[in-house]
């Protein structure tokens, strides 16, 4: 069975079926026809990054990537589709900066947190007993349209963490992002020191 996660760079795969993408950097959803080919650029989190003849990078999100097909096997979708058990307390704090992790900028492999993007996580509960999250966060660049597009994958991730209710995620500019903002694991990545 192909997977996201067998998925390598450069593997060519064509889309079984006409499919939602979301165009990088502009942030644009479009619908890629069935037929199309396309180059695997970026795989982590579970979302694709594909370079497409017609429109350039697109992202495809993990949800829709039974839509694609690896060498005339529809793909599954990745582990972190799965959804989260029910749970009755509230959330913790240290399993929402892992789901954090699992967010990526479709176009850096490092994710939000190791990116230095996130600049504020805060739990509050709610009446159930579970949580509400909070979390502000940044671009690398203001005029980036994929905000919306990582803002919401990352508050579908939190919503999938146990004790999570309610999720919220807001893009803020202040402080400005910069280099220094990313960790030492992702300055190891990008290849900074």
């Amino acid at each position: 069975m192909n997977t996201v996660e067998s998925l390598r760079q450069s593997d060519v795969v064509t889309f079984a079926r006409d499919c939602e993408a979301t165009q990088i950097p502009y942030g644009n959803k479009i619908t890629v026809p069935k037929g199309t080919q396309a180059h695997v650029g970026q795989t982590l989190g579970g979302n694709v990054t594909f370079q497409v003849p017609s429109f350039g990078l697109v992202q495809v999100m993990n949800k829709d990537v039974g839509a694609l097909l690896k060498d005339g096997v529809p793909l599954a979708p990745g582990g972190s589709a799965a959804a989260a058990a029910e749970h009755k307390g509230p959330a913790d704090e240290k399993e929402i900066w892992e789901m954090l992790k699992t967010c990526y900028d479709p176009e850096i492999p490092v994710n939000i947190v190791d990116l230095g993007l996130v600049y504020d996580v805060k739990l509050s509960p709610v009446s159930t007993g579970r949580s509400r999250v909070d979390v502000k966060m940044t671009l690398t660049a203001m005029g980036c349209g994929m905000g919306p597009a990582i803002a919401a994958q990352a508050r579908d991730r939190l919503l999938a963490v146990p004790g999570v209710e309610e999720a919220d995620v807001q893009i803020v500019w202040d402080p400005p992002w910069n280099q220094s903002m990313i960790t030492e694991a992702g300055k190891k990545l990008l290849g900074i020191w």
